[in-house]
């Protein structure tokens, strides 16, 4: 018994789904044939795809027929649901086409053909919905083979005699009569070859002979010696997560271990039902309970990985929640919803409180709309959406990242180098063992893959580059593994900043058949479009196929029907990203900042008398521990190695820092102090206030805020104020104002303090981290805030934070040396007087 996995696939609307029930009919799964128009099809069981006649989610069904024991796996056919098909590519054996003969090969259909490509899918083709076409076989086939391949053959008299022009080996066998099943078996699997079969599916026309065709001339595939297999697919069921994967090698057993992770459970699903079983053998698709942590595509054996996914999604739109839910859980949730559908690309801004998603297209956000409200209760809402735009590289470059504060060090170069269109991110290590430990290159590696990385221009995801870990170090003490992830995104950063970068934008493949008169109105809509078409003629038709921009494309089917007054047609297709022609234009709109960006920095760290400060990229070099690997022409900067025990480490810590314990405010004092008698050789001190932040954090502040919140505010500038007196310290109070429509912002002074209030869309946190990285190099930071995320992105700007409630002591510890101060000078001026009373 030989085992085949297989998936149809189509252009939404061709049969699909009613060839399915077909087959399933023909393999005594199912009693009677489901309709789409009915909703009752036995693998449409989905509320949505029923409501809709659409395959939204991919589902799995194992039966025998014949010699075979055949999966079947179901796809969606709409464009919105493509990236959900393309990741059952990874397990099939073969794919089976279906082209309505009514419509013909669609955009959609030639998208489906280069990813069979791509993936290197053996294909079977039907050719559906032949009760309702004018169109003969002849035609039909002559159109395959010129817009898919010419090695397209019927299943006819000439089948055979086809097969044998194929190559000298199969024409001797035909002409001696002595081609078999098995040779026929081996050019379908190589791709040689690639038969067609014509039919209807609701007729239930020529159905029966494919499917004893597939059962000849599909053959098993070799099995992997080793267990091995390849997760392809997760869902959510009955507050379950289920992780579907193919076993492509050996014997998996309940209880087995993957990846430190336990199978609880295997199920072999049949639509909706399924059966438990204790093991499932090579060529198996079954579904585990208990691999929760494995995520979509990983691998295990001696499986290879699969290539990153083609289809990408294009539009992004801001997720917003209603008022009355607990945002924190909600968002959790949603993004839990991210493993299930990786195509779904969720991202939080938690500096923003922003939460967004990538999609394909409207549908998908009406079926992640009812998802989210089935399974959680609340109903979500998008705003108006935008184009997700990537970035790219036009030279070779090697980027550098530093991360060595205080007990910390990690270093890394990484080669960025440009790639063709389409061929997305490619992850190479050339780092030589004896320069960098295995495990930190490991680790190296890992943190290059682990987050989507953006570019310098826009602040999109990168794209079509090869990045390669060529050299790094470690410290044999201070070495942990965070150090390498920072230092790993700031190289990829530091590169990117050094070299030119392209902007790219998602294009649509497409097709208009107009009548002739109409043609020019159409043509100089596309000129403007910026698009690449080519133009041909039957009758009194104009064909015009092409690419163009999808910000323009997406919104022109109304105008095109209005043209054409409803008779045109117009298909189109996303085919990928190409350069943006008005590069500049969508820079200055998007208006995005690199050196603002905390979450990515640009720059390193380095560490200099004890303290760490930072470096802008343009000045990694003078302070980079190692020479370049691939810019050797450079000079290797100066560099000098501190020999330093473990107790100079220690005072250095306490003298930058404080005590390692807990600091009290009057050892934070003393240290203050000290530092002020040493103001010879230290730069002078600069204080910046996160001003809500302590209002809210300080009881006193916090009550007076509850009844007058401006009170509070002039409260704590009054507080400032006295204790700038006492320090003599540059000191910076900043309040949020960043909600308040059209507010330029402000600075202004008050007394002996600077008070600043931010402008729209900026918060208090963004203006701290930009205006600690422009004082670090003149003054010594200290930023006064509670918030955990801001004091770790100050801290790697070089500043040292102080916490509210720190600062609420050092305020009061100020405040007493004032009066004793006071009381002291009143002393002497009452004991002086009383001397000169003496006196006279």
């Amino acid at each position: 018994m030989k085992k085949v996995t297989f998936a149809i696939l189509a252009h939404v609307d061709a049969g699909k789904t009613t060839l399915s029930e077909a087959m399933l009919f023909h393999a005594g799964v199912i009693k009677k044939m489901g309709r789409v128009d009915k909703e009752d099809s036995f693998l449409d069981y989905d509320i949505q795809e029923r409501k809709r006649g659409i395959t939204i989610f991919s589902k799995e069904i194992s039966f025998m027929y014949r010699e075979s024991q055949m999966t079947f796996l179901d796809t969606p056919g709409h464009n919105d649901f493509s990236c959900e098909m393309e990741r059952t590519l990874q397990v099939l054996d073969y794919a089976i086409l279906v082209i309505s003969a009514k419509d013909g090969i669609q955009a959609h259909t030639k998208t489906i053909w280069k990813l069979l490509q791509t993936y290197q899918i053996p294909t079977f083709i039907f050719v559906n919905k032949m009760d309702s076409t004018h169109s003969t076989k002849e035609q039909l086939l002559q159109n395959i083979q010129k817009e898919l391949n010419e090695n397209c053959f019927a299943i006819d008299e000439n089948f055979y005699e086809n097969i044998s022009l194929l190559n000298d080996e199969l024409l001797e066998k035909y002409l001696n009569q002595q081609m078999k099943q098995e040779d026929i078996q081996k050019v379908i699997s190589l791709r040689q070859m690639f038969p067609v079969f014509f039919g209807s599916a609701l007729k239930d026309e020529g159905v029966e002979e494919f499917m004893e065709a597939l059962d000849l001339y599909t053959c098993q595939k070799e099995a992997l010696d080793i267990l091995s297999g390849i997760v392809f697919k997760k869902t959510f069921h009955k507050q379950k997560h289920l992780t579907h994967l193919k076993v492509t090698g050996g014997t998996l057993h309940v209880k087995d271990v993957i990846s430190e992770s336990k199978v609880d459970e295997l199920r072999i699903y049949t639509g909706q039902g399924y059966q438990s079983v204790q093991s499932a053998s090579t060529g198996d698709i079954v579904v585990c309970l208990g691999l929760d942590e494995l995520p979509i595509g990983f691998t295990f054996g001696n499986q290879k990985q699969t290539q990153q996914n083609i289809l990408k999604p294009f539009m992004s739109y801001q997720i917003l929640l209603p008022d009355d839910i607990e945002k924190s859980k909600a968002i959790e949730q949603i993004l839990s919803i991210g493993k299930e559908d990786p195509s779904l690309q969720f991202e939080y801004n938690q500096q923003l409180g922003i939460l967004s998603v990538k999609i394909m297209g409207e549908i998908q956000l009406d079926t992640l709309q009812n998802l989210i409200l089935e399974r959680y209760g609340f109903l979500i809402h998008y705003d108006e959406g935008r184009i997700t735009y990537l970035e790219t590289i036009l030279d070779k470059v090697e980027g550098v990242g530093h991360f060595e504060p205080l007990r910390h060090y990690a270093e890394v170069h990484i080669l960025l180098e440009p790639l063709e269109r389409g061929k997305g991110l490619v992850f190479e290590n050339q780092c030589q063992r004896n320069t960098l430990p295995l495990n930190f290159q490991n680790l190296v590696l890992t943190h290059m893959q682990e987050i989507q990385h953006l570019g310098v221009l826009t602040g999109s995801p990168i794209t079509d580059m090869k990045l390669t870990l060529v050299t790094g170090k470690s410290h044999l003490k201070h070495t942990e593994g965070g150090d390498f992830r920072e230092a790993t995104y700031r190289a990829i950063r530091q590169g990117l900043k050094k070299t030119k970068s392209l902007l790219l934008e998602p294009y649509y493949e497409f097709e208009m058949i107009v009548e002739n008169h109409i043609s020019s109105k159409i043509i100089y809509d596309l000129d403007t479009f910026h698009s690449d078409y080519q133009i041909s003629y039957e009758q009194d038709l104009t064909i015009i196929k092409g690419k163009a921009p999808v910000r323009y494309l997406m919104t022109y089917q109304k105008d095109f029907l209005s043209l054409t007054k409803g008779n045109g047609k117009l298909f189109y297709q996303m085919v990928g990203y190409f350069e943006c022609h008005d590069q500049e234009k969508i820079i200055q709109e998007i208006d995005y900042n690199s050196e603002e960006d905390a979450l990515f920095p640009t720059g390193s760290i380095f560490c200099k008398q004890g303290a760490g400060f930072y470096v802008p990229y343009d000045e990694v070099e003078n302070y980079m521990h190692l020479p370049y690997v691939y810019q050797k022409n450079k000079p290797r900067p100066v560099t000098k190695n501190y020999k330093v025990d473990d107790k100079e480490l220690e005072e250095i810590f306490i003298r930058t820092y404080g005590p390692i314990k807990r600091r009290l405010s009057k050892e934070m004092n003393r240290k203050i102090e000290k530092q002020v008698e040493e103001k010879k050789t230290i730069l002078p001190e600069c204080l910046l206030v996160d001003g809500y932040n302590i209002i809210f954090s300080w009881d006193e502040l916090n009550e007076l805020a509850k009844t007058n919140l401006d009170h509070a505010r002039h409260r704590l500038i009054d507080i400032l104020n006295n204790y700038q007196g006492y320090r003599k310290c540059l000191l910076i109070v900043v309040f949020d104002a960043y909600k308040i429509k059209k507010n330029i912002g402000s600075i202004e002074k008050n007394d002996n303090i600077y008070v600043v209030y931010t402008k729209e869309a900026q918060t208090a946190d963004n203006y701290i981290e930009k205006v600690t990285h422009d004082l670090s190099q003149k003054y010594r930071v200290y930023v006064a805030t509670s918030d955990a995320l801001e004091q770790i992105i100050v801290s790697s700007r070089g500043a040292m934070r102080i916490s509210a409630r720190e600062f609420e002591l050092l305020v009061k510890e100020t405040h007493l040396h004032e009066i004793e101060e006071f009381q002291r000078k009143n002393k002497q001026m009452k004991n002086y007087l009383l001397e000169d009373l003496k006196k006279n």
